[in-house]
């Protein structure tokens, strides 16, 4: 299955009943919403029923967490991406996202909706509207209000046995058990007084360091009569509604109690992350002040012993209503600013120096560091174009490229277009802003605009004098000639600007592969071998994987008309493999096709039929019918016509189709190319 539930910390604990009407209500339903108050488990159910509700033979499951999305533009571009839709085109994120779910029988998650409901809402009704299979589970902390929507209340555990089931759990993990009927007496008090609420019941757990089960029993008994709570600072007494609100309230407080200055310190501090932060990023931007490097390791270690923060696989995680607490106190303390200044600066400068590792052996650490980190990379920007808007174009300049290739295009374009029109920066940013745009329009299609901005783009960076900028104009107004079918005039562009002042740099690497793209186009082909094989070795021993794998491109393309079909197999696969490093499936869906023709005309008919199926269901993740440049059609068309003519038509359409059709197109991939699918089978 095409999926991805987010792990889930614990075992599943209860809602057997709750469990079952929810998956009847998928079952019956387009849009079912758990509703519920903050830390009563609605995520946490929703991730068990969508991996473990049996009865509905789903082909993808996609979750969309929505909590980081406060203040951010293009929700529907977010939810996109948590789909592995790659879009390529200038359609609407929404409807470029009903496309790609089609008729298929999808379950969508959309996880923690209540601050942005009214998108949630819209987004629900047109996907809904234009996929008729599809099913959507939402979680908010109120419906979201849309037709049909069948609501399923969320409320707390039964503390008198799944409560202390879960409390009794999350005890021994961290080594405490109850060891006579006295403490399992208190451990039942503490999760009547909590009333159920499994949140509140695990950062109580986490207090057990602290303090015995009866001596915690005790103390939850005397705040909860005292009926209510205070901000931080002891200021005005913050409503509690319900016991079950005033339970999570309370508990909260506490565990901030407990917590040491310096805890107490960090745990504000870290509310500034949209996503789950690095330690390192943690550092940099927590740090300062009383929290030195040493003390802030051990403030961390303290967090995560007392439950409120988990730290695994090189990330700091922190639930939202936990994190809601920690902005409460960074506003109180008057910090929220400079924080907000803080982590802006850090990202900028993680956007920087990916910028410059581009070419060389952190161009892969560099593009997965930025796909981890894009909700923070996000904000960042829109603190920036408030507060430092020069440098925001900057920095939105250097992630152009990263995010193009990524596929993150309409984030890219969005930020760069508003940029541009709203900011007056230096000639060398403005230059760089412009020409990363018009890759960004390049790639969607809108090659009159990107030939636009490639001419603007060299004009301004011809006044910066910065050769780098100059070429990467060239490359730009060059790429836009290739696709357009002008091979020779795209490789006098690269020729003006290459010279000894960018050999060796990203610019330099993008325009010798201009000029050997526009070689082969133009029929050199034993040239355009020998700079490509060139440019490879170059870039292996860089540790560079983009400009490696399009030289990789050439030279099966060149393969191809040479009538050398295995070299060709063998490059295609090299740069399916570098495009897989960095996650660019635009290339892939272009290597897949140039892997099914030289297949083909190897004989093996029924596999290059899989190749161009699982190219296809590539296709379709950016949005686009097959694309490339003009020469490629013409071997897509040849190799067809082989395959077909080996096979038999009958026997290549259920191979294409199966493999379009794959549950799990990124694994299929990787058994393909380690031979582990063949064409009877169509998978592993």
């Amino acid at each position: 299955m095409d999926s991805w539930i987010p792990p889930v910390q614990g075992s599943f604990v209860g809602r057997t009943d709750e469990v079952a009407e929810l998956a009847a209500g998928l079952r019956a339903h387009g849009l079912v919403t758990l509703v519920g108050g903050g830390g009563v488990g609605k995520s946490r159910l929703a991730a068990h029923t969508a991996q473990w509700a049996p009865g509905e033979p789903y082909e993808a499951v996609y979750w969309a967490p929505l909590w980081s999305l406060s203040g951010r533009p293009l929700f529907a571009a977010a939810v996109a991406d948590a789909c592995g839709l790659t879009d390529h085109s200038t359609r609407d994120p929404g409807e470029a996202l009903g496309g790609w779910i089609g008729g298929r029988r999808v379950l969508l998650v959309l996880d923690s909706c209540e601050h942005v409901r009214e998108e949630c809402a819209a987004l629900v009704e047109v996907l809904l509207a234009r996929c008729p299979r599809l099913v959507v589970l939402a979680t908010s902390r109120e419906p979201l209000g849309v037709e049909g929507e069948r609501v399923q209340r969320v409320g707390p555990l039964d503390p008198e046995t799944d409560g202390l089931e879960l409390f009794t759990e999350r005890a021994g993990a961290l080594g405490v058990r109850w060891t006579g009927p006295g403490q399992r007496a208190a451990a039942a008090s503490v999760c009547r007084w909590l009333e159920g609420v499994p949140l509140a019941l695990e950062l109580a757990a986490g207090m057990l360091g602290e303090h015995g089960v009866g001596e915690l029993a005790a103390g939850l008994g005397r705040r909860l009569e005292l009926g209510g709570s205070r901000e931080p600072g002891g200021g005005r007494e913050i409503p509690v509604g319900p016991a079950r609100h005033r339970a999570l309230v309370t508990t909260i407080g506490w565990s901030h109690e407990l917590c040491s200055p310096a805890e107490r310190l960090l745990w504000a501090r870290l509310s500034v992350f949209r996503s789950h932060p690095t330690p390192e990023a943690v550092l940099d931007v927590c740090g300062g002040g009383p929290l030195g490097a040493a003390v802030l390791g051990g403030a961390l270690a303290g967090l995560q012993d007392k439950s409120i923060v988990a730290v695994g696989d090189g990330r700091v995680r922190m639930l939202d209503t936990v994190r809601e607490y920690g902005a409460m106190w960074l506003a109180e303390i008057g910090e929220s600013g400079v924080l907000a200044d803080r982590h802006a600066a850090y990202f900028s400068r993680a956007a920087a120096a990916a910028d410059e590792a581009w070419w060389g052996r952190g161009q892969r650490r560099a593009y997965a560091g930025l796909a981890r980190s894009h909700d923070d990379l996000c904000a960042a920007l829109e603190h920036l174009l408030l507060t430092d808007p020069e440098e925001a174009m900057a920095m939105a300049g250097r992630l152009g490229f990263f995010w193009a290739c990524c596929g993150h295009l309409h984030e890219a374009g969005h930020y760069l277009d508003e940029f541009l029109q709203l900011v007056t920066a230096p000639a060398a940013v403005q230059a760089k802003a412009l020409w990363s745009l018009g890759v960004v329009r390049c790639l969607q299609g809108s090659y009159d605009v990107a030939q636009r901005l490639g001419r603007e783009a060299r004009v301004v960076a011809e006044v910066a004098g910065e050769k780098a900028l100059v070429a990467d104009a060239a490359y730009l107004q060059g790429l836009v000639l290739l696709l357009r079918g002008k091979p020779l005039t795209a490789l006098h562009e690269a020729d003006r600007v290459l010279s000894d002042a960018v050999a060796g740099s990203a610019a330099g690497a993008r325009c010798r592969l201009l000029r050997v793209f526009g070689l082969t186009g133009s029929g050199f082909l034993e040239q355009a071998r020998a700079e490509a094989e060139a440019l490879r070795a170059e870039s292996v021993a860089a540790g560079e994987y983009w400009a490696r794998s399009y030289a990789d491109y050439q030279l099966a393309v060149i393969a191809l008309y040479e009538e050398r079909a295995a070299d060709a197999a063998g490059h295609a696969r090299s740069m399916l493999r570098g495009k897989q490093a960095i996650g660019d499936a635009f290339g892939l869906a272009l290597g897949l096709d140039l892997l099914a023709v030289a297949l083909a005309e190897q004989g093996r008919g029924e596999l290059s039929a899989c190749a161009y199926g699982l190219g296809h269901r590539f296709w379709q993740m950016v949005g686009h019918p097959q694309r490339g440049t003009p020469e490629l059609g013409a071997l897509r068309e040849r190799g067809e016509r082989s395959a077909r003519t080996r096979v038999g038509d009958a026997v290549y359409e259920r191979a294409y189709r199966r493999a379009a059709a794959a549950a799990d197109p990124y694994r299929m991939l990787d058994g393909m190319l380690s031979g582990a699918v063949d064409g009877r089978a169509g998978r592993a």
